[in-house]
């Protein structure tokens, strides 16, 4: 009976933080919150980007680094936080799946300083850094790299000739694949999207004021792509 008395007052038994403890815990996650939103900002592709995103990372260390204060190893509170943060309903959707990782690290980063657990928290945090630097710069897992989408409307050629804007890819660019055609209601024209990767030293502009002075060609369009293309 002694033993499970001692060991529910074990368990029961909250940590209390001087204040010292508390500003550098606070201090230190607020700073590994930095990091890891500044680092999300460097690697982010696409056109998913958010500013708010950017703050909530920094947010969620810092109040994770509280929480985990409070609760220190008392079970009571822990339940008890459980049940007020239960009544918060998270409604909005994740549009990168990577953004996910950044926000477990925020979590981890606070965990870590919220437990004093120093090296843990500063070392994690830069690894998780680095690393997301690092697959940034070689673009792993990316089937290939896609420059710019050019759109553009061309006449309708006759069967057996030869597309006026194949001379001007074959001297403009490494690559061109054809991604989308859609063609017009009365079949004389065409709106063809594709895949385009320069030669090197070749300005976008080279290409598109080739395409435009074509008489057969309009409504030229050359977008620069940011993200990877997958399909």
């Amino acid at each position: 009976m002694d033993n499970a008395d001692n060991l529910l007052n074990s368990v029961s038994m909250t940590i209390i933080y001087d204040p010292t403890s508390v500003l550098l815990n606070i201090s230190l996650a607020f700073m590994l919150g930095l990091i890891v939103s500044f680092f999300y900002k460097v690697t982010h592709k696409g056109l998913s980007y958010s500013q708010s995103f950017m703050v909530t990372q920094v947010f969620i260390a810092i109040i994770v680094a509280m929480v985990i204060m409070v609760i220190g190893n008392n079970l009571a509170r822990a339940f008890a936080l459980v049940g007020a943060l239960s009544i918060i309903r998270f409604r909005t959707v994740v549009k990168d799946t990577k953004d996910m990782a950044f926000i477990f690290m925020s979590l981890a980063a606070g965990l870590a300083a919220g437990t004093s657990s120093y090296f843990l928290a500063v070392a994690g945090t830069l690894f998780f850094s680095l690393i997301s630097f690092v697959l940034f710069i070689s673009n792993y897992g990316s089937y290939y790299k896609s420059e710019f989408i050019l759109r553009f409307r061309t006449a309708t050629a006759p069967d057996g000739t030869v597309p006026p804007y194949t001379e001007a890819f074959d001297d403009l660019t490494r690559s061109a694949s054809l991604l989308h055609v859609e063609a017009s209601g009365d079949g004389a024209s065409s709106k063809l999207t594709f895949d385009i990767r320069l030669k090197k030293e070749i300005e976008p502009a080279a290409l598109s004021s080739r395409l435009a002075a074509l008489d057969s060609i309009s409504e030229v369009v050359l977008v620069a792509s940011k993200s990877d293309v997958d399909y």
